[in-house]
């Protein structure tokens, strides 16, 4: 059986179960206070086939639950900001994409996290020096929607972007889907691999990558829903479900979401934005960053 998730740690949890890591897979952990960072180095087409994952880094962030505390872990905000910052160029615009549908809460973290962040390619000359803004890096911001409310694949609305502004490099924001529900709503999975949206939940689309776009293309992501027929298989001790039409009725397949979903996003997409904007200018400290963005 298929066990669907978008996390490469889960993928390497898989392998690590079977006893096959390969030596083409490398990875490190650190844990500060009660944050966890797992680092995974996909190395070579082993290191590809083995995780299924493309060669590149992924790095999971394990944080306190959104839904536990209504204030910003420092040490979550410092983890996420301070890895992300390590897979982008120093100089350069960058552009923010944030995917999903916002009629559909477990969807909806990219397009709240775009909301949130700074955009300030706008910015320039006399109006940053008298605001105080002189040191801003140039940041634009997208949230495409989907190819059912725009008839336009997401990834062509990026390239046309990208085309037209010519950044350094993408950010890209999307919902991801978890093996377990236990990471639902409390882990960030950063990677300089690209995303293929909707991939979690079967409805793979074009692919944004550097391959297509030419440009370094870094994803952001947090887990919201899990897989019905994964998540049996799990529940049932490792076996898939004797009735298929148990997670599957009618043939459509089934995704499972916390209750406390709008919660854990709103959180969710305030953590990612504002490590995206603490990551993109430096020069600010955290409270007027969340000053300016409402944060």
């Amino acid at each position: 059986m298929q066990l669907r998730t978008d996390l490469a740690l889960e993928q390497k949890e898989m392998l690590e179960e079977e006893r096959r890591l390969p030596p083409g897979v490398d990875s490190d952990e650190i844990q500060i206070g009660s944050v966890r960072v797992t680092r995974i180095k996909v190395k070579d087409e082993e290191g590809e086939k083995a995780l299924g994952r493309k060669p590149g880094t992924y790095v999971t962030i394990e944080v306190p639950p959104f839904s536990d505390d209504a204030g910003m872990d420092e040490n979550a905000l410092a983890a996420v900001r301070r890895e992300l910052a390590a897979l982008l160029p120093d100089e350069g615009t960058v552009l923010v994409a944030g995917l999903g549908n916002t009629r559909i809460t477990p969807d909806a973290l990219g397009p709240k996290t775009a909301a949130r962040i700074l955009a300030t390619r706008h910015i320039t000359g006399e109006v940053a020096r008298s605001a105080g803004l002189g040191d801003l890096r140039p940041v634009a911001v997208l949230a495409p929607g989907v190819l059912g409310q725009t008839g336009i694949e997401t990834s062509e609305i990026i390239a046309g972007s990208v085309e037209r502004i010519k950044p350094a490099a993408v950010v890209v924001v999307d919902a991801l889907a978890s093996r377990r529900l236990a990471r639902l709503g409390c882990t960030v999975q950063i990677s300089d691999t690209g995303i293929a949206p909707g991939a979690g939940v079967g409805n793979r689309r074009q692919e944004i990558s550097e391959e297509t776009l030419h440009v370094p293309v870094v994803s952001m992501g947090v887990p919201t829903v899990v897989d019905a027929g994964t998540l049996a298989y799990d529940l049932l001790g490792g076996e898939p479900p004797a009735d298929r039409e148990l997670t599957e009725p009618r043939g459509a397949s089934m995704i499972v979401t916390p209750r406390e979903i709008d919660l854990l996003v709103d959180r969710a997409a305030q953590l990612v934005a504002h490590a995206i904007n603490c990551a993109l200018q430096p020069g600010l400290d955290s409270e007027t960053l969340l000053s300016l963005t409402d944060g």
